[in-house]
C-alpha cells in the first residue's frame, strides 16, 4: 500500500482527508476490473443509435426519432468524458510495453477527439433543434455518417488493446511485474 508522507499529507490534504491509496490487484487497478470498457459501450451505443436514427428519420419522415436521436447524442455526450477519465487513469495504470504503445496512443488521441466531436455535434443538433426539430440538413447527416466511421475505428483499437496486447489481463500484468515484457 502506497502511502502519502505525513508531513505532505499536511500540507496538500487536510486531516479529514488524509488516505492511503489503495493496493493494485492482479488486473493492476486499484478496483476489481476495469471500469474503461463498461461505461464507453453505452458511448458507442448511443452515439451509433443516434445516427440510426438520424438515418431512418430522414428516409421515413418519422420526427419523432430525431427526439430519440437527439437525447442519445447528449447521453453519449455526458458520457464520453466519463469513459475517457476511466480510460486515461488505466491507462497510466498499464504500464503498456513497447508494442502496445503506438495503438495506446492512437486510442488515445482519437478518443479525445471524439470527444471534441461528439460536443461539437450536439452543440449543433442542438442550434438546429431549436430553429426545426422536424428536419436535418445533408452536412449533418453526413458528418453522422464521419462520426459512425471514427467510432468503429476506435473500436477496433480497443479491441486490439484487449485482445491482442492484453491490456489489464492477468498473464499481461503478471508478465510485466516478472519482467518479461
Amino acid at each position: 500500500m502506497l502511502k502519502i508522507p505525513p508531513l505532505l499529507t499536511l500540507i496538500w490534504f487536510p486531516p479529514v482527508m488524509q488516505f492511503s491509496l489503495p493496493p493494485l490487484n492482479d488486473h493492476n487497478l486499484p478496483y476489481p476490473d476495469t471500469m474503461h470498457p463498461i461505461v464507453v459501450h453505452f458511448v458507442i451505443a448511443m452515439a451509433l443509435f443516434a445516427v440510426l436514427c438520424d438515418a431512418i428519420a430522414f428516409f421515413t419522415k418519422n420526427t419523432r426519432l430525431y427526439e430519440v436521436s437527439w437525447w442519445n447524442l447528449f447521453f453519449a455526450t455526458l458520457s464520453i468524458f466519463i469513459a475517457i477519465i476511466f480510460g486515461q487513469v488505466e491507462a497510466g495504470l498499464a504500464e503498456p510495453y513497447d508494442a502496445v504503445v503506438p495503438v495506446l496512443n492512437a486510442h488515445t488521441v482519437l478518443g479525445w477527439s471524439l470527444s471534441a466531436i461528439l460536443a461539437g455535434m450536439t452543440a449543433w443538433r442542438f442550434i438546429l433543434r431549436s430553429r426545426d426539430p422536424g428536419k436535418l440538413p445533408m452536412p449533418y447527416l453526413g458528418a453522422g455518417l464521419v462520426l459512425a466511421a471514427l467510432v468503429f475505428v476506435q473500436v477496433y483499437l480497443g479491441d486490439k488493446l484487449v485482445w491482442v496486447y492484453g491490456l489489464h489481463t492477468v498473464p499481461v500484468v503478471e508478465a510485466i511485474r516478472e519482467g518479461v515484457l
